[in-house]
């Protein structure tokens, strides 16, 4: 796999590479693909050591909105395993000259990019296709009171989203 660092501190992403070799995470043939989302010791390896205890799909339809959603403990690793998403990271904690910043992603079931989110970022994707299933492995159990939300179109953080009136849920509405 390749890990490339981004413009946000502790915000990595990481492409898999093909299986030459054996040692890559897509195999694809006349059969189809397969690919592996996730392996513990090659992830040690490149220096990204995080426990994670619970993984989550998400499912959406065209111009669905999710976030901006995040914590203060949570490390986050998500990836489109069918459809493309605009997937955005967003530094959401007040105390660092980094508040406000962002960044975007394309991801979908073609490239397989994963996208990692340390804690005090806040995460949020736009379904550009049709159906859209989102994974995501957490590094802590989901817990709604210790959760921070955003609004998408919070004028601090000026994102430029590729639609102007998203579908959203009651709470990211407000």
């Amino acid at each position: 796999m390749i890990v490339q660092e981004t413009k946000l501190a502790g915000v990595l992403l990481i492409k898999p590479e093909p299986a030459g070799g054996g040692k890559g995470e897509i195999f694809e043939d006349a059969r189809g693909l397969f690919l592996e989302t996730y392996h513990e010791s090659k992830y040690k390896d490149q220096g990204i050591g995080i426990h994670f205890v619970e993984d989550d799909i998400s499912v959406s339809r065209k111009d669905v909105l999710r976030g901006i959603h995040g914590n203060n403990e949570t490390w986050k690793l998500v990836s489109c395993t069918s459809g493309k998403i605009f997937f955005v990271a967003v530094n959401c904690d007040e105390a660092s000259p980094e508040f406000g910043k962002w960044e975007s992603f394309d991801l979908d079931d073609v490239n397989h990019w994963q996208v990692l989110v340390p804690p005090r970022h806040g995460s949020a994707y736009l379904a550009l296709s049709d159906t859209v299933v989102f994974q995501y492995k957490q590094s802590t159990h989901y817990a709604p009171k210790s959760q921070f939300s955003f609004r998408w179109d919070d004028p601090r953080f000026n994102i430029r989203w590729p639609v102007d009136k998203p579908i959203l849920s009651a709470r990211d509405a407000t």
